[in-house]
């Protein structure tokens, strides 16, 4: 299963390429769905079922309490990328 998520225009100038792979701690914005338009951090990444949890986007549920929600990669933008990791930096930066 591909699992990526589309850059915005700023960060496509910037790093020369179209789609990154979401990580914990990107800034995104959700483009598609329920929750479009809300912008948050990434909580959660699960890479077998293409999805991740966004900070804020919570759903109650039925016994009280609430629950993240799971948000397909293909339906947010990636606004801002966590560049802790030094292999991911290069990575992004060496790809001009």
């Amino acid at each position: 299963m591909k699992f990526g998520s589309s850059l915005s225009a700023e960060l496509r100038e910037k790093y020369h390429r179209r789609t990154v792979r979401p990580r914990k701690g990107d800034s995104v914005k959700i483009l598609n769905g329920e929750f479009e338009g809300i912008e948050g951090k990434i909580t959660k990444v699960v890479p077998h079922e293409g999805t991740l949890n966004v900070e804020g986007v919570t759903r109650e549920k039925q016994k009280g309490g609430t629950a993240a929600v799971a948000i397909r990669s293909s339906n947010v933008l990636v606004t801002a990328v966590a560049l802790e990791d030094k292999v991911r930096k290069k990575r992004l930066e060496g790809s001009e």
